[in-house]
């Protein structure tokens, strides 16, 4: 089978690629563009951004929004001045699709839907004539001076003189990101940077049963404890991965088999179940590399069934995971009071504590239920068992008579310190770190330096940014960049 253009992913850059190459060639033949996706249907991963409401852009200018990507940021310039944040906004408003713009630059569908995200894309490339096949598991390519030759799974055998790799990552592999595009890539001559899961929960120590992550899976039971948790986050995909994807996953990047990777069923022991649910707003938090601070945030986290996460949580999330994979130990020091100083906190602690103390309320109290008042005055009461348990010297007993130690108790607060033992993989992880070398990449056209009609575009190049609708933006960005260029050059 013949088409001009071929494009291996139907995906947020896949279905991008493909309406932008359509739109530059015109609809005079349905098989000038052709989109191979492997799933029953496209657009999968993007039904589970944002926890189902997909926050598809962030409008920042680029000076703002540079700063929230974690690879080179060349590579992806030339992309994002073809296509801001506005021209995306504008894409799908153009397609009847209303948008809306929350908290943080994030932009959604006004519906809250990403349902409507993905029919939008699918219309729009059916406009212009774009052939979507799905079902169409790519097995293998090769390239020849006669163009591309792409080998499917069920026999079936695809030319183009054309073809753009938007096959994704390695994460959430039941929406068919399972690392495709990676060996395809690798069997034209390209080179990978190595690939590992960022923005994902780091496990700390003690939070869950085993860090070995084997055995059959076990339902965590985990809610939000005081406010509904954020849009950062992906909700669990449905399905089951195939042999063959599983196979290709295992090749391209296995996860790790010491603790580093601890699966997210893995149970939670006693401590995480008290810490699990909880989500803590506008706190500080320092990364740790070898008890050297690599890094620092402000804002959210939340605890979660598979660890700390939350829009800081996943922001450290990716150079602690660097760092774990290279053999450094990792922590994470959590500042309950990021805005006042140490001995401010320790003076407060004080009066609170001789407040408590003398009231005539606390004449039958122990010292153990005193604490317990003091620490409901300086963070939510549901933080309170956990607190405790990580720090046991807060209370003490000495020739049967309890003290409390509020120097610990201040210093606590401004440093709670969180050992990690590992991290959630790619089954969860928002976005793969590493992927095609963008050096091999030509920034203007996103085309192969080393493989002349071959473009790339969206995750499966070595490009990631921080969560917010940075990742999601620069899948359509530089998928629009690529399928420009194919159908022009």
């Amino acid at each position: 089978m013949l088409s001009d253009i071929i494009v291996i992913g139907g995906g947020a850059a896949g279905l991008m690629a493909a309406y932008s190459a359509a739109e530059v060639r015109g609809a005079s033949s349905p098989r000038t563009v052709t989109v191979l996706e492997k799933m029953p249907r496209p657009g999968r991963k993007i039904m589970i951004t944002g926890k189902g409401r997909c926050n598809f852009a962030n409008v920042k200018d680029w000076n703002a929004f540079s700063a929230h990507i974690r690879t080179k940021t060349n590579i992806v310039k030339p992309a994002f001045y073809n296509f801001t944040p506005q021209d995306s906004l504008a894409f799908f408003e153009s397609h009847g699709m209303p948008t809306v713009v929350e908290r943080g630059d994030r932009a959604f569908p006004a519906s809250l839907h990403s349902r409507d995200v993905v029919d939008t894309l699918v219309a729009a490339c059916k406009s212009k004539g774009v052939r979507i096949e799905t079902g169409a598991e790519v097995a293998a390519v090769s390239h020849s001076e006669k163009g591309f030759e792409v080998q499917l799974v069920n026999g079936d055998k695809w030319l183009c003189s054309k073809l753009i790799l938007a096959t994704g990552g390695l994460s959430y592999p039941t929406t068919g990101s399972t690392g495709d595009g990676y060996l395809f890539a690798e069997s034209l001559g390209l080179s990978l940077t190595p690939m590992f899961p960022s923005l994902t929960a780091l496990v700390p120590v003690g939070y869950k049963i085993s860090n070995s992550g084997s055995g059959e899976p076990q339902e965590n039971r985990c809610h939000p404890r005081h406010s509904k948790r954020g849009d950062h986050a992906g909700s669990e995909a449905t399905g089951m991965v195939g042999s063959s994807e599983a196979r290709r996953f295992s090749e391209v990047a296995p996860e790790p088999q010491d603790s580093n990777h601890i699966d997210r069923s893995t149970p939670l022991t006693e401590l995480g179940e008290k810490l699990c649910g909880i989500q803590l707003k506008n706190v500080g938090v320092q990364l740790l590399i070898e008890n050297n601070v690599a890094d620092s945030e402000f804002g959210d986290i939340d605890f979660t069934d598979g660890g700390i996460e939350g829009p800081i949580g996943f922001q450290l999330s990716r150079k602690a995971i660097k760092a774990m994979v290279n053999g450094s130990k990792v922590a994470l020091l959590l500042d309950l009071k990021p805005g006042v100083e140490n001995q401010e906190v320790l003076n407060r602690v004080k009066t609170l504590w001789s407040e408590i103390d003398k009231d005539p309320r606390s004449r039958k109290l122990g010292e153990r239920e005193k604490c317990r008042i003091l620490l409901g005055k300086v963070m939510p009461w549901e933080l309170i068992p956990a607190f405790l348990a990580t720090h046991p010297g807060i209370v003490t007993k000495e020739k049967s008579k309890q003290w409390v130690n509020l120097s610990a108790i201040a210093a606590a607060l401004k440093e709670w310190r969180f050992d990690i033992a590992g991290y959630v993989g790619y089954e969860r992880a928002v976005v793969t770190a590493g992927g095609v070398s963008t050096d091999e990449v030509v920034p203007k056209t996103l085309e192969s330096r080393k493989v002349s009609g071959l473009y790339l575009c969206g995750e499966v190049l070595d490009i990631d940014a921080d969560t917010g609708g940075y990742n999601l933006h620069l899948a359509f960005a530089t998928g629009r960049l690529a399928g420009q260029s194919a159908a022009k050059n």
